[in-house]
Order: structure tokens, then C-alpha cells, then sequence
């Protein structure tokens, strides 16, 4: 006996997957013939086609017989056996006997018996093997999330063979998620879980849940779930530009967030009501022909079921003949604060080395001053006969 050969016909069809090994046991018929089989074992998809090959060596007419998993017989010496239609007998010759399956299912997997009939009776066994892809992904969310809570996803492939293999993915970081598997007769059912914390800022961005399988082939599976994240609501009113003068038109804005949205805007004025000719559509109130009566607090205010909000303006509407610094002016202002701030650092700065400077001079000036009236005081003491009692003095500059 002998390692038989990895070659062969591979079948056409984006279906048909390659030979996955060759059957390592050779059969001899008797005699000084030789006679030689040999049979390959073969990987399909399910629902793809299948190659089923027996090679043949030194081959002098003997019986040819193929046979399914359960022994019947698909074909004798090129003649159909089984009435199965997706058994096809595509070659038969000398040198190889080829068939064809078309529309793979499970129950098709199995040992193909390639039998030789001699003096004595040998077979040779191709292994089919039916693969079973996963389909997209299911994700589905345990309950409604909201801020500050915990979201729970589950991802499940209810069918496929081997086991395919989940993970999560988030901007294109891998989350760990628990995952179980579950057999229901030849095929698997996978589950993976995740759960982790959520925030308002997560409301929106995509979690996928990504299936690979060796019938990919490289490639994989992927369903994305967009997060739908509760949370109260924000208002901010958006002001006017510039100074408000008798005459103008008041346009405020109430630039609302929440999740649900916020279905009812509400417009209000502190201590008093709105004005008569105030309009509001949705989001914005307006007033026009702006008097001074109209000064006041507005505020607009927004709940959804998982709480309230509000923004305040206040109005102060001048003279058309005033001049009013532009609200604008107000962050020179602090600018011009933080200079001046800036300007009596610098100063004190100044002073501070000034001040050292002059200590330091007078200091030296003191040593030179003192030096020069020891040697003085030893002059006139020689020209005087060394009088020595005569009282010394300081000079302090």
C-alpha cells in the first residue's frame, strides 16, 4: 500500500469547495494486475455541488460499484442504481469515475464507498462533509435603555455547522460579550450576550455583531444595531444679536435635546404674562414692534417623561436714540481686566528688581567706603607720630 495522491478535478460553481484530503488507505486487487483505487474526500457547502472521485490504476474492465452512506447503490459499472436525480454520473473511464451532487443537504453527508470487484471484493471511502453557513445575524435589545443604566444586546446565529464564532465590535474596538452555544441535531445554535453602561452620548452610535465560519471564506457576517439611548431633556434659548430698541422685532429660538423629544414647548415671562401680539410657532417665540413694557425674564420650558428643563432671557429694550455698549462688548471687557491684570504683574515685577539692584549697590558701596577709611586712618596716624586715639568715623552711603 501507498499515500495516495492529492490531485483531482475541482468542480466549477462559486459552491464547490476544493478537496479537503485524500483517503490515506489504498486497496489492491489480487493477483499481479494490481489493480488500484483510489478515492478522495471532499468539503461542500450546503445547497452547493459536490465532486464525488474514484480513481482508477492498471483498471482491466472489473465491476465498478458506488454506493451512498447507507450502502445503496448509486451506480453499477456506469449505470444508474438509485433514482436520485442529483446524482450524476459525469465520467467513466479507465483512468476515473466522477459524480456529481448537486444541491447538497446534511443527510447527504457521509463515507462514499468506491468498491473494485476482483478475485476479491475492495473498497475505497470518500468523506463528504456539509457545511452550514450562518445567515446574518440577529441583535436584539432586553429593554429600553436609558442614561446612566445598562443596555443588554444579544446576538444569535440560530443555524449553522460547525459552530460559527460571534464577537462585538464598537468604532472598531472588540467587546467582550458572555456566549453560549446550544446543538439542535447536526447544526449549532449560537448566543453571544453584552452588556455594558450607557450615557446620553451614546445615544445614536453603532454596535455590530459580526459572524465568521470557515464556509466565509475569509469573509463575514455582520448586522448593526444603533443604540437608542432615553434620556431628559436640555433647552438653551438662542438670543438676538446686538442691542434690543424700541420698534425691533424679538425672534428667540428654543433649541431643545432629549430622547423621546420633547413634544409641547412652553413660553412664559417672570411676574407678568406675554405681551398680546407675542406669536409662538414651535420652538420660537416672537414679538414685534418691541416697547419698553415688554422688558422682563422670558423662559422657555420642555419635560419628556424622564424629566424637565429650561432656559432664561432677559429683555431690555432701549431707546432708539440711546447709545448702549453691544452685548458683545462684554467679553472685551474681561479681556481688558486680564490685561490690566497682566500690566500690574510686569510692574511689580519692575519694582521688585529695582529694589534688589539698589540693595546690592549700596551694599558695595558700603565695603568700599569702609576700606578706604582704615587706610586713612593708618595715613594720618603715620603723619601725625601715630596717634591712635583719635575717634574714628563712618560714612554710610
Amino acid at each position: 500500500m501507498r499515500a495516495a495522491g492529492s490531485g483531482g478535478h475541482r468542480p466549477g460553481g462559486a459552491a464547490a469547495l476544493a478537496a479537503a484530503g485524500i483517503v490515506a488507505l489504498l486497496c489492491v486487487a489480487g493477483g499481479a494486475r494490481g489493480q488500484e483505487v483510489q478515492a478522495e474526500n471532499v468539503t461542500v457547502v450546503e445547497g452547493g455541488q459536490a465532486e464525488i472521485n474514484c480513481r482508477l490504476h492498471q483498471y482491466d474492465g472489473s465491476i465498478v460499484v458506488i454506493q451512498n452512506p447507507s450502502r445503496q447503490t448509486l451506480f453499477f459499472n456506469g449505470t444508474r442504481a438509485l433514482k436520485d436525480e442529483r446524482f450524476q454520473l459525469v465520467e467513466f473511464t479507465q483512468k476515473q469515475v466522477r459524480i456529481v451532487l448537486s444541491n447538497a443537504r446534511l443527510e447527504d453527508e457521509g463515507g462514499y464507498f468506491c468498491q473494485l470487484y476482483t478475485d476479491d471484493t475492495h473498497h475505497q471511502i470518500a468523506i463528504l462533509t456539509v457545511l452550514v453557513p450562518p445567515e446574518n445575524p440577529l441583535v436584539e435589545v432586553k429593554e429600553q435603555a436609558v442614561e446612566g443604566g445598562e443596555i443588554e444586546l444579544t446576538c444569535i446565529v440560530p443555524r449553522s455547522r460547525p459552530a460559527a464564532k460571534l464577537r462585538w465590535l464598537r468604532d472598531r474596538k472588540v467587546l467582550t460579550g458572555i456566549s453560549s452555544k446550544q446543538e439542535n441535531g447536526k447544526v449549532f445554535s449560537i448566543t453571544d450576550v453584552l452588556r455594558f453602561q450607557v450615557d446620553r452620548k451614546d445615544h445614536g452610535s453603532i454596535v455590530t455583531c459580526e459572524a465568521t465560519h470557515p464556509a466565509l471564506r475569509g469573509q463575514q457576517k455582520q448586522t448593526q444595531y444603533v443604540l437608542d439611548v432615553q434620556f431628559s431633556p436640555t433647552a438653551r434659548i438662542r438670543p438676538p444679536q446686538g442691542v434690543m430698541r424700541e420698534g425691533d422685532t424679538l425672534l428667540l429660538t428654543c433649541a431643545v435635546n432629549g430622547n423621546p423629544p420633547p413634544t409641547k414647548i412652553t413660553w412664559s415671562r417672570a411676574n407678568d404674562s406675554l405681551p398680546e401680539r407675542a406669536l409662538i410657532e414651535g420652538d420660537t417665540l416672537t414679538i414685534p414692534s418691541l416697547s419698553m413694557l415688554d422688558n422682563g425674564t422670558y423662559s422657555c420650558h420642555v419635560a419628556n417623561k424622564h424629566g424637565r428643563s429650561s432656559d432664561q432671557y432677559v429683555l431690555v429694550v432701549y431707546d432708539p436714540g440711546a447709545i448702549v455698549e453691544a452685548q458683545t462688548s462684554v467679553p472685551y471687557a474681561i479681556v481688558g481686566g486680564i490685561l490690566a491684570l497682566l500690566v500690574f504683574l510686569v510692574i511689580c515685577v519692575l519694582i521688585v528688581m529695582v529694589w534688589c539692584s539698589i540693595r546690592q549697590k549700596g551694599s558695595y558701596l558700603t565695603h568700599e567706603a569702609s576700606g578706604l577709611d582704615e587706610h586713612g586712618e593708618a595715613r594720618e596716624a603715620f603723619l601725625n607720630g601715630g596717634d591712635g586715639h583719635k575717634r574714628k568715623e563712618e560714612f554710610f552711603i
